[in-house]
Formats: C-alpha cells, structure tokens, sequence
C-alpha cells in the first residue's frame, strides 16, 4: 500500500480537531480546555498524528506550542477537511428549514485590538439582530477559512497573489509598527535609542509573519538586531502580559 493511502486510513478527525485546537489556542492546555480532553490524552492524540505525518508539526516550549513550517501547510488542508465536513452539516441543517442570522468573522489578534471593535460596534447599531461569531487567528489560517467557507469576513494581511485569488478584498488601513512599554518603565525616562531599547526583554512576532520582518528591517537600518532571548508568540494577551507585568518591550503591529 502506497504510504498517501496508508495516511489516509489511519488519520482520524479527532487527530484533525486536535492538531487545529492546539494551532488556535498556542497551548495544549487551552486546547485541551476547548476540547474537554485532559491534557495527557490530547499530547497523545498530536503524537500520534506527528507519527503519521513523519514530521514535527509543532515546536513545543515554556511558553506554548508554535507552528513549524511544515505545520502552517498542513494547519490549511487540516481546516479544509474539518470546514468540509461542517460546510456539508450545514448544508443538511438549510435543507431541514433551519436558517440562524449569523456572521462569521475571523481577524488577526492586533485587528481584535485594533479596528475590530469599533467595526463590530457600527455594525451593529445597523443590524442589531445578527449574530456575530469572532475568532482571532493567524493570516494563514484566515486565508483558509475564508476559501473553505468557514468565515464569511477577514480582517487580515494582503498576501501573495495566489493566496488571495478567488477572494474579494479592499484596503483598510497600512499596518505600522510600534514599540510597547508600560507606563513608569525605566526606557520613558531617558532619551531612547534602538540600541538601548534592544537591552531590555523583547517580545515580538514568530519568524516568517510580517510584522517579525518588518520589525527586523527595522533593527537592520539601525544597525541594530533581535536580541537571543527574545518572546516569540501571536498571543496579543501573553504579549501585553509580559510588557505590564515584566517589562518586556512588546514590537506590536498597530492594527488602526
């Protein structure tokens, strides 16, 4: 039996729900929240799905459970699988009469910071009994749900042009890049420089998102780079957290 054949007898839905919570939440705790599972077990669900696939889909550290490289491109067929499956439920649901008013949204975490807000907060005043659904998640999982159905309005970043084909799209606001401190931080006391700021604890996006670039070109025209024992995360919470309570300098894209 050819090994595509033998993967796809042995996967199950549960290694797919499992792999996708885990991607959404950035922690097997959380994930295993979402899923009413108890860790140990859901670990054991993404190993053996690991197994499977004969590669690592997530680096696993302190501070949660990072996609790699090979994990974001199967995170976009895992989604279409499970979307798939919902699309043809509900499919069956609209055939039985059922017809819920409801709006599916999914952002990046800035724009939940950001702009989100206020959209939801205009929209409804027009369309007050329309249900909005918000899930915040990385662009490469916005572009998927949008293609597979799973969400009918993104509020992410311009991709390649083949990542958007088949979408319709407008230009919202230019994304800029600011550096974060709590109030009272020893760095609002004296005149900054770029070099200084790279004392101090960082926090900032996963390598390979844009923000994380944008912020490295940054650093580079200023002869300047991202210190070693940097925070690497798309948890807008944990990042705020780390900047109030430890005075990490949060490179956080403004999503205004």
């Amino acid at each position: 039996m050819e090994k595509n054949g033998l993967f796809s007898q042995r996967i199950r839905l549960r290694h797919l729900h499992t792999f996708v919570a885990v991607a959404q939440q950035g922690t097997l705790g959380r994930a295993a929240e979402t899923l009413n599972l108890s860790q140990p077990a859901l670990s054991k669900t993404l190993n053996e799905l690991e197994q499977l696939t004969g590669t690592r889909l997530f680096e696993r550290g302190r501070l949660g459970a990072q996609l790699t490289l090979v994990g974001e491109q199967f995170l976009t067929h895992a989604v279409k699988v499970l979307d798939a499956l919902n699309s043809a439920g509900q499919a069956l649901n609209r055939k039985e009469g059922l017809n819920n008013d409801i709006v599916r949204i999914g952002a990046l975490p800035t724009a939940a910071l950001g702009i989100l807000p206020t959209v939801i907060g205009q929209f409804h005043k027009q369309q007050k009994d329309i249900t909005l659904q918000v899930a915040t998640m990385n662009n490469t999982m916005l572009l998927a749900g949008l293609k597979s159905g799973e969400i009918d309005i993104g509020i992410g970043r311009m991709s390649d042009p083949e990542l958007m084909s088949g979408l319709h799209y407008e230009l919202l606001f230019l994304e800029s890049l600011k550096l974060v401190v709590r109030p009272g931080h020893p760095l609002l006391q004296e005149t900054v420089t770029l070099s200084r700021v790279m004392e101090w604890p960082v926090v900032v996006s996963p390598k390979g998102t844009v923000p994380r670039q944008n912020a490295e070109a940054l650093l580079q025209s200023q002869g300047c780079k991202m210190p070693a024992g940097c925070i690497e995360t798309l948890s807008a919470s944990l990042s705020r957290q780390l900047t109030v309570d430890f005075d990490y300098v949060w490179f956080v894209p403004s999503g205004r």
